[in-house]
């Protein structure tokens, strides 16, 4: 029986491997792609921090290899700076996009953090470098929020009634603790005499002391945080009520009834402050646990290619507020309206259809929670119903309701109505799965809103990116575009 052949395996020798690191990789690899992008968007606001210097040292890496190193790997869920640059050694297609270049953790991590405001530029760009490529079409948007960890724990918050509670406790140990000091410091006087000041605290106690009173200082600190936010939004209020009231003046409408609202311009006992993040906020999330967390918003463009047009992060619980701010982001970027926008039961509100109603855009925004398995009216009978201006009956609900309300229900069972929400699901929550689970964001990396606002519109932006990677992968004709400008 002839005796089995394996092929060569030598590892002291050298691998003779192309000098052009191009030959690599496959021609159509997604840092070649992901470098074309960046190289159609305006990086000035970047490289701009590094037109000035003073000469000294060795010379810095350069601004574009380091942001495409860090828009590939957000794209592919990598995202610490120890793992970045690890990757740099470890990866090849890190290396080749590196141009075999290493740049140590700190650096990437300080590049990310000095860069957090030039992204939401960047990520405008490469929506307006999508609609340019055809792949953007407003004709549906849907819109929704996730609540995303923040980088702090929950049990690091404490509300206004326990600040009060403890800022009281602390001051009483730590009189009691000085006392204590004293009475030891006497003992030791009548035990070993009068050498000591009497003014040291002793060993076992001063510890004490300290701890005690660096919390209380954080408390106060924490406490005059949260009145400062309540003056403001007594005052917000009270700037709003006094505007609304000229402009009805000015306009000959009627008076607003009631008396300016007075707001006490004090925090609720409920108000709460993170001592590790202070600007997130407690919020219940899909599961209805309680978590420490920023509420993440999207806005999903409904062409098969699920572009993001429009990101924020806030730090409010609620979804109905973000809608108009979104609206009119996501019109600002594209410089164009959406036909259709859809949201969930988290969003109505009838100042929101009217912002949607004003500019021309149809709402599909349902005032309750949609049960599943519920058949849609027939259309001759949702036809009838219309012109007679009655509102089809809705299963379980309310015999007395608000007219908006009404309206919306009867919109979202006609056939047309249903096919246009239904979109909603197939559009912006599979964003958020891609985002969350394939490359894994669970918990924000900074802290602070403007930092955490910094970090999740790169996650947007090279999700974008990787979207358009994969056009451009699937079609020459984008690819002929892209290369023409």
């Amino acid at each position: 029986m002839a005796k089995r052949v394996f092929r060569p395996y030598e590892p002291d020798l050298p691998l003779p491997l192309p000098p052009d690191l191009r030959q690599w990789l496959p021609a159509d690899h997604t840092i070649y792609l992901l470098s074309d992008l960046v190289d159609h968007l305006d990086l000035s606001p970047i490289t701009a921090v590094y037109d000035q210097g003073d000469g000294g040292g060795n010379p810095p890496y350069h601004p574009v290899m380091l942001t495409k190193l860090l828009f590939y790997a957000y794209a592919q869920g990598v995202v610490s700076s120890r793992a970045i640059a690890a990757k740099t050694y470890e990866d090849v297609a890190f290396r080749v996009l590196t141009a075999d270049q290493h740049p140590d953790f700190r650096t990437i991590s300080d590049f990310r953090e000095r860069h957090l405001p030039a992204l939401l530029p960047l990520f405008q760009e490469t929506v307006r470098l999508a609609g340019r490529l055809g792949l953007v079409k407003l004709e549906h948007v849907a819109q929704d929020g996730s609540k995303i960890l923040a980088n702090a724990s929950k049990h690091r918050a404490m509300s206004s009634a326990r600040m009060q509670q403890a800022e009281a406790r602390l001051g009483h140990e730590i009189q009691a603790l000085l006392a204590a000091a004293r009475q030891a410091d006497a003992a030791e006087d009548a035990a070993y005499g009068a050498e000591r000041t009497g003014d040291e605290v002793p060993v076992d106690l001063s510890g004490e002391v300290t701890r005690r009173e660096r919390r209380l200082a954080t408390i106060r600190a924490a406490k005059a945080a949260l009145e400062q936010e309540a003056h403001a939004a007594a005052e917000a209020i009270r700037a709003a009520d006094a505007a609304e009231r000229q402009r009805r003046a000015e306009a000959g409408e009627p008076k607003k009834p009631g008396r300016p609202p007075d707001p006490p311009g004090v925090p609720t006992d409920a108000a709460q402050r993170n001592f590790t993040d202070p600007d997130s906020r407690i919020m219940k999330n899909a599961d209805h646990a309680f978590v420490q967390a920023y509420n993440a918003q999207l806005a999903v463009d409904a062409s098969p290619h699920q572009l993001i047009v429009g990101c924020a992060v806030t730090n409010q619980s609620a979804d109905a507020p973000h809608l108009e701010p979104m609206v009119e982001q996501v019109q600002q970027t594209t410089g164009a309206t959406p036909r259709e926008w859809s949201g969930d039961a988290g969003y109505f509100s009838a100042h929101n259809l009217d912002v949607l109603g004003a500019a021309g855009i149809a709402s599909f925004i349902p005032p309750d929670r949609q049960r599943h398995g519920q058949p849609p009216l027939p259309a001759g009978v949702a036809r009838v119903l219309a012109a007679a201006g009655i509102a089809p009956p809705v299963l379980g609900a309310e015999t007395v309701e608000g007219a908006v309300q009404a309206a919306m229900r009867a919109k979202l069972r006609t056939e047309p109505g249903r096919a246009a929400y239904a979109k909603r699901k197939q559009t912006v929550e599979p964003v958020f799965g891609q985002i969350k689970e394939r490359r894994g964001l669970r918990r924000f990396l900074l802290r602070g809103l403007a930092k955490v606002t910094g970090e999740w519109t790169l996650w947007c932006l090279t999700h974008n990116l990787g979207k358009l990677v994969r056009a451009l992968r699937a079609s020459s004709g984008l690819r002929q575009r892209l290369a023409m400008g």
